[in-house]
């Protein structure tokens, strides 16, 4: 919300208000909204708000700092409910990431001075199930960002947890693994194991590869036009052979000399980086691009079909690879519509935080 639209609440309002704030892996953001109506009042933004990752005095501060941007000191005591739904938060009350958040959350509000008699605490994905429309209580949640998970949700409270294993176990059709899938790809390419694919020039320009050893060897005739860059990429190795063909092995071989010491030096998870690689390597027709795409739908239904998903029952999905816009949306709603199951996107978990906070306060 606007500064002008908090400075207008700051002068006039005379209302309950609640909280509502979604803690994921990268952001920390509070919604301040009417108790009446749940209609969105202000809203602040920082850190990561991971419960398990981010240590509690750095937690604290994300919370303070968002919370200050929501809501204005002199409407601070007219909050009356607060709800977090925080990565990290998963289980049951006594397990450390809804402690962490819990005591991040109280301190915080203290310091700010906002007394909120309810404080309710809940993982993000339980809380982006909340932000459906009409804030259902039982159903399925589907999550695809960097990791991805299912879960069903039975009285507003996780019951069992599908894939979200992190990415050495798991996250099967998340965004590190599809970025993982390129950079395979790509090497496959290069020590001619697997066909030709853009993805590989893509993956090298990403990684600071030097053009001379790049798939199209150095032919910047290849990139010229009016076309977008995945499309002039991927018209590279159209034609007979294509490109990848006149890929020379000394320049191979350079390529993965530059390609494998680059991945290794960052964090895995970094991997996730190169997944918008392959959704627009998609859209302009590699077909290497739109297999891994297809197959990370797969996983993701995989992951829904292991809850025993009964037709026509609520489906909650969020995260940056579903939506209207997401690359894996098209390729998912097959799996699920065999299922019996539409999804209803949902954008993050804040409007959902916002619910519960108003059911805490109506069942105090």
């Amino acid at each position: 919300m606007s500064n002008e639209l908090n400075q207008d609440l700051g002068r006039g309002s005379d209302h309950a208000l609640v909280v509502g704030i979604d803690a994921g892996g990268t952001r920390t953001r509070a919604l301040l909204a009417s108790a009446a109506d749940g209609s969105p009042l202000g809203e602040g933004v920082a850190g990561p708000g991971n419960a398990l990752t981010v240590p509690v005095p750095q937690l604290t501060e994300h919370l303070v700092e968002a919370l200050a941007k929501a809501v204005p000191e002199s409407v601070r005591p007219l909050v009356v409910a607060v709800a977090g739904g925080f990565a990290g938060a998963a289980g049951t009350a006594d397990e450390p990431g809804r402690l962490n958040a819990r005591t991040a959350l109280t301190q915080a509000l203290r310091r700010l001075g906002i007394p909120a008699r309810e404080i309710r605490i809940s993982s993000d994905i339980e809380a982006a199930f909340a932000a459906a429309p009409g804030a259902p209580a039982d159903g399925l949640a589907l999550v695809a960002g960097t990791g991805a998970v299912a879960m069903r949700i039975s009285a507003r409270h996780c019951e069992k947890t599908v894939g979200g294993d992190g990415w050495l176990l798991g996250d099967d059709g998340g965004g590190f693994w599809i970025g993982r899938e390129a950079v395979r790809v790509a090497l496959r390419m290069a020590d001619r194991r697997g066909p030709d694919t853009a993805l590989a020039a893509l993956v090298g320009r990403e990684l600071g590869v030097p053009d001379a050893v790049l798939p199209y060897g150095g032919e910047t005739s290849a990139y010229e036009g009016g076309a977008s860059s995945y499309e002039r990429e991927v018209s590279a190795y159209e034609g007979e052979g294509g490109l990848g063909q006149a890929w020379a092995r000394d320049a191979r071989e350079a390529y993965r000399r530059h390609v494998l010491p680059a991945v290794m030096s960052e964090p895995p998870v970094r991997l996730a980086r190169f997944a918008p690689l392959v959704a627009g390597a998609a859209r302009a027709g590699d077909l290497l691009a739109r297999a891994i795409l297809d197959e990370a739908a797969g996983h993701l239904a995989d992951c829904v079909r292991a809850l025993e998903p009964v037709p026509g029952e609520t489906v909650v999905a969020t995260g940056g690879l579903l939506g209207p816009e997401g690359p894996l949306t098209s390729a998912l709603d097959p799996h699920l519509r065999a299922l019996g199951l539409v999804a209803h996107w949902v954008p993050d978990g804040s409007r959902g935080a916002v619910a519960l906070a108003g059911l805490a306060m109506e069942n105090q």
